[in-house]
This record gives structure tokens, sequence and C-alpha cells, in this order.
């Protein structure tokens, strides 16, 4: 029993001692600056943990960035990976930091250097990250795609490309409009193929006093009925909205599944609406006003 005390006794001893000693010595080799509490040292150790670091931190943001990108389209795989580039980059820069305060240098005044730049470059860049930061949340929540159609600052258009920064989408004149993606996280916009590519339109007209409204409604529905791009189902309607200052007020209420095109299927269909209330004797009113002149005792003299 006493014997095998003794050679646990001894194993340990050459581990702790020799085998470890041996290793520590080994890592401890390097350059050593300085005096006492302002001593420098670059150790073959030190650059071990350096480079074990970088790995670890290569293979983490490697993980999240395949975990968070795994449901994405490639095109949007690209896009979010140029974030996790910039990421992987402050990353490094931790890495550095720490490595210089392991090995005794005084990190401080660049922490205070590195504290004032990264607040000038906040201040500097401060639309540009709100850009960067929307582009994410569109990419991660889906609430934009190519191909949905868009109403920003009363103009409508059909997004075609969504980058990091912004997108872009084309007007129904042709025209492209270039859109900071912090727009659609900070702004109301109307996205009309959100939910579906259905919407429903309007399209109103005011007859006059005295016309038959069966025969309006009858009309309005006919106007639609054969119109190109416009849905049988659901079924178009007409209401009644209100009795006007100088006529009835009527909307026929249509759906369309292309509400990019839908300013050219109104106007046909106002075309429509027009020669048939012509045919019918139907009248489409003008706004009118009664003025009444009163002779005074002055006016009568003249």
């Amino acid at each position: 029993m006493i014997q095998e005390e003794k050679v646990k006794d001894k194993i340990e001893e050459v581990v702790t001692e020799d085998i470890w000693g041996s290793i520590k010595q080994f890592l401890d080799l390097g350059f050593h600056f300085g005096e006492e509490q302002n001593q420098i040292h670059i150790t073959i150790g030190l650059l071990l943990l350096v480079i074990l670091s970088f790995l670890s931190a290569s293979f983490i943001l490697r993980w999240i960035r395949m975990f968070f990108t795994r449901k994405m389209e490639e095109t949007d795989k690209l896009k979010f990976i140029s974030v996790f580039k910039f990421i992987k980059y402050v990353t490094y820069i931790i890495v550095v930091f720490a490595t210089l305060s392991f090995a005794g240098i005084n990190i401080t005044p660049f922490l205070a250097a590195s504290a004032a730049l990264l607040v000038g470059l906040g201040l500097a860049l401060q639309e540009f990250f709100k850009d960067v930061m929307g582009g994410i949340f569109i990419m991660v929540d889906k609430s934009l795609m190519v191909g949905d159609i868009i109403e920003v600052d009363s103009k409508v258009g059909r997004v075609i490309d969504i980058k990091l920064r912004t997108s872009r989408a084309i007007t129904r004149d042709d025209k492209i409009i270039i859109i900071p993606n912090h727009m659609f996280i900070e702004d109301i916009i109307y996205n009309y193929t959100q939910n579906h590519r259905t919407t429903r339109e309007s399209v109103q007209v005011g007859v006059a006093y005295g016309s038959d409204t069966q025969l309006v409604k009858k009309l309005l529905l006919q106007a639609v009925d054969k119109q190109p791009g416009v849905l049988k189902k659901p079924q178009p309607f007409v209401l009644f909205e209100d009795f006007g200052d100088s006529a009835l007020i009527f909307s026929v209420l249509f759906f369309i599944n292309d509400s990019f095109v839908d300013p050219r299927i109104k106007s046909e269909i106002r075309f429509r609406i027009d020669s048939l209330f012509r045919d019918n004797k139907i009248t489409i009113p003008f706004p009118q006003r009664d003025v009444h002149i009163f002779e005074t005792p002055s006016t009568k003299n003249l």
C-alpha cells in the first residue's frame, strides 16, 4: 500500500514537474521587454493563444452565419455574408486588443483613441448604418420581396432589386427610384402585394339628380364586365356613395391581379362608362352654382 502511494506520488511529480514543466517552459519562450510592471511578454504561448482565438472566432461566426442564412435564397445569402464580414473584422480587432493586454501592453490609450474615432465615425455614418440595419431586417423578416408593388412618397413602383443599403423600384412611368432601406423600418410604406397579388380598385362617377339609379348600377357593372385584367371572382359591385352637391355619387369596385397597371385599366373603364352613359341618356353633371342678384335703392337710381 505504501509502495503504491510512492509510485503514485512519483508519477504525479514526473507529470507536474517534468512534462508540464517542459511544456510551460516551451510556452514561455519568446521575447521579454521592460522591467517589473512595465514588462512586455511576447511568447510562443501568447502566439498560440492568438491563433486559437482567431480560429475559434472564425468557427463560431461561420456557424452563426450558417444558422441565420440556412433558409435564405442564394442572392440573400450573398448580401448577408457581407454583414458577417464586418462583424468578423470587429471580432478580430477585439482579439488583437486582448492579445496586447495579455502581453502586458497598456491598451488604454488605444481604446481611448478608438472610442473617439468610433464616435466620430458613427456620427458621420449614422444614416449608412441605419440603412444597413434596415436591409438586414428586410432580409430576415421578408417584409419586402422582389416583385412587390409598393407606394413610397405617393409614388407607386415595382421592386426590382434589394441590396444591403438601398432598394430599387421601377415606377409606372419607367423611372427608377432608389429607396434607402431605413425608410422601410421608420416610415409607413404601403405594400400592395404583401399578403397576395389581388387588390381591390374603384372608379367613382357622379350622375345627375333624377337619373335611374338601378340603370346606373347596371351600366357600371357592364362597364367592368368585359374589361381585360378585371377578375370575375370576387365579383365587381357598385356602391351608392353619397348625395353630392351637384350629383349622385357612385363607385364601381372590382378586383385585379396586377395593381401596377391599374391606371390603364381604370382609364379604359372610364371610357366605357362615358360611352354607355351617352347611349342611355345618363348625364354626368358638372358643379353648378346659383347666383342671386338683389337690387338695392342705390342700383335702381343708376
